[in-house]
């Protein structure tokens, strides 16, 4: 038997009067999830106990059947593997993300304004935190360079304890009444506010800001936690798994469950992706393993922006090229069976 679990990050959502009163997903054309819908089974399951944040990291989890309120330890431990940095016990990741902060005339005031700096790239923000490293790491504080906007900070024998706000849910709002509060505050907050005078007079922002792109003028820190201690997928459920994702989090989340990361070329995360490529990958990958995890991050990404027209589009992108490919190549095997979810 050969199974696939197909993730569209984020494709649930509210309903919305510019659409008539639809959620994205219903008014997006998706005949192949329309087909899964009516010829397969419809269920609901519970991704995210009380008491936790609903975030990517706790829900993809849950759905490869680890229980988070046993192994969950934080979003940026789970980064932290799939960029090759190995942590000790006394470490606390902290995720690292490149923001566009809008600040008034006399800097007293910022306002989230862009949680992606700009969907910057990642060679250009590379460079950003190899100078941010540079500048303001220190013996007990690194920085480590991740994907696009998305980057690391290792604090040796740093405080977990700390309430941190994800920049996606502040977008347009004061970033005063959302600044790290709890043990270690003091040392978060003031590398946020250093960071501002080593980024933006940078020349990558400076080149940015002369083509009409949003400057990534400040890091973030966020989704702290220690390393985890997850058993393998295959000493679970005797089976061996593969996974293929643009994003670090659920890379990382493979690596501890023990499955064989897929490389695939133009994977982003963003509305460019390589769809067809990540669908075709996990087809190869049935040939050796039998179980195989499919995360496509776009949708999430397009709501995280609040932009409801780009995530129709990722919706119908990811049916057409990821859903599709893989109904049509999931043929060539014997015995199989298809997971879909939000």
């Amino acid at each position: 038997m050969k199974y696939i679990v197909i993730i569209g990050d984020g494709m649930a959502d509210r309903p919305l009067d510019e659409l008539g009163g639809k959620t994205p997903l219903q008014a997006a054309f998706t005949p192949n999830m329309d087909k899964l819908a009516c010829e397969g089974i419809i269920g609901r399951v519970r991704t995210i106990p009380e008491g936790f944040h609903p975030g990517s990291d706790v829900a993809n989890l849950s759905v490869l059947g680890y229980d988070p309120r046993k192994f969950y330890t934080g979003r940026a431990s789970l980064e932290a593997a799939s960029i090759g940095v190995e942590l000790k016990d006394a470490d606390v990741a902290y995720r690292c993300n490149l923001v566009t902060l809008k600040f008034n005339k006399d800097k007293t005031q910022a306002v989230m304004e862009d949680y992606s700096g700009g969907h910057i790239s990642t060679e250009e923000a590379g460079i950003l935190i190899n100078d941010i490293n540079r500048e303001l790491g220190a013996a007990q504080i690194k920085f480590y360079r991740g994907v696009s906007y998305r980057h690391l900070m290792v604090w040796s024998g740093g405080k977990a304890d700390v309430e941190c706000t994800p920049p996606h849910d502040i977008i347009g709002r004061d970033i005063a009444d959302y600044l790290p509060v709890g043990s270690g505050e003091e040392t978060l907050k003031e590398l946020m506010m250093d960071s501002v005078d080593v980024l933006e007079s940078h020349c990558i922002n400076k080149e940015r800001i002369s083509k009409g792109k949003n400057p990534a003028n400040s890091i973030w820190l966020w989704g702290q936690g220690k390393k985890p201690g997850l058993s393998k997928f295959r000493e679970k459920y005797s089976v061996e798994g593969a996974m293929v994702s643009a994003v670090d989090l659920t890379k990382g989340l493979g690596i501890y469950a023990g499955f064989k990361i897929l490389q695939v070329p133009g994977v982003t995360g963003w509305l460019d992706t390589n769809y067809v490529g990540k669908a075709e990958a996990a087809l190869t990958a049935l040939k050796e393993v039998d179980f195989v995890y499919i995360h496509v991050e776009a949708p999430d990404e397009a709501g995280h922006s609040g932009n409801y027209k780009n995530k129709i589009k990722a919706i119908e992108d990811f049916d057409a090229l990821v859903v599709g490919t893989v109904m049509r190549g999931i043929k060539s095997f014997d015995e199989f069976r298809i997971l879909l979810m939000p």
